[in-house]
């Protein structure tokens, strides 16, 4: 599978104008470390911002895998999902389809290994489990390893719990500072594979919103972080800087809105290795 840091272009989609001043904070932030940038035709809609959970997932320069996109917080509200295979064929992506039922935001690649929580056993309930992770584990090329839900967070993503650093270590939220219950199961769930560092910012953190900064877009050496206008703000990016001193970490202002609706910049972009030509508009030229 490509690494996000193997990733040179990003995609956003295009009703991320509707999150300004973020939106533009982004694109020039991406400009000026000369990052390629394009928006996913057919998503104009505010909605359609959050581009990791319904975009494939890239296993080779030229492959990627398509899943079912209709996850059980969205079967009342349809329109939340583009018209996904529109999309693909306007991208002329070539991908591997497949009929189980998964959110990109719950796909933590990791070398070898792929990261997710369990609750892509809730979504494939007509999957036995062992079946399931056999076959995850056959598109993905990569060996699954399952952390539990983190029941506070509905969608039960894993990248804003969890990301790679290098080889075997991990980075783990800062459920330090206020579920040490949860930050135990995930230990015990991530440490026979991963040597685990962890952020911190103090008990109890005095913000909400502080699990957002781990759910960075990481492409071509830099790592975007939000910015939340809060004091955890620079503690943040000096651990990550720290945990990451081979990439640039770089902070996006005007965060907080997105990330009070539920995501950050993990989850509005969608970041490739590119290797062939590939259709959208260019946000730069917008």
């Amino acid at each position: 599978m490509i690494q996000d840091y193997q990733t040179d272009k990003v995609y956003l989609a295009e009703g991320l104008k509707n999150y300004m001043p973020l939106y533009m904070n982004l694109l020039e932030a991406l400009r000026a470390e000369d990052i390629s940038v394009s928006t996913i035709p057919g998503t104009q809609s505010a909605k359609h911002v959050w581009a990791r959970d319904y975009m494939p997932i890239q296993l080779s320069k030229d492959k990627f895998l398509n899943y079912l996109y209709c996850p059980d917080y969205l079967r009342d509200e349809q329109d939340y999902i583009p018209d996904i295979p529109t999309i693909v064929k306007d991208m002329h992506l070539d991908c591997v389809v497949s009929d189980i039922v998964l959110d990109g935001g719950n796909v933590v690649k990791c070398g070898d290994k792929v990261i997710m929580t369990d609750k892509i056993f809730q979504e494939n309930p007509k999957y036995h489990k062992h079946a399931l992770i056999d076959e995850l584990e056959k598109l993905t090329g990569a060996r699954i390893v399952l952390i539990p839900w983190d029941r506070y967070e509905m969608f039960g993503h894993a990248d804003g719990m969890v990301r790679f650093i290098s080889r075997d270590c991990v980075l783990l939220n800062n459920y330090a500072d206020f579920d040490p219950g949860l930050r135990n199961r995930l230990l015990q769930a991530l440490e026979p594979y991963f040597y685990v560092e962890e952020l911190h910012y103090g008990a109890p953190c005095s913000s909400r919103l502080s699990w957002a900064y781990l759910n960075f877009l990481q492409v071509k050496g830099c790592i975007f972080v939000p910015g939340l206008r809060v004091k955890e703000d620079k503690l943040a990016l000096q651990q990550i800087q720290d945990y990451y001193p081979d990439h640039k970490v770089i902070r996006i202002d005007n965060c907080q809105d997105l990330v009070r609706d539920g995501g950050a910049l993990n989850c509005i972009s969608w970041n490739i290795e590119t290797g062939f030509q590939r259709f959208g508009k260019s946000a730069e030229n917008r």
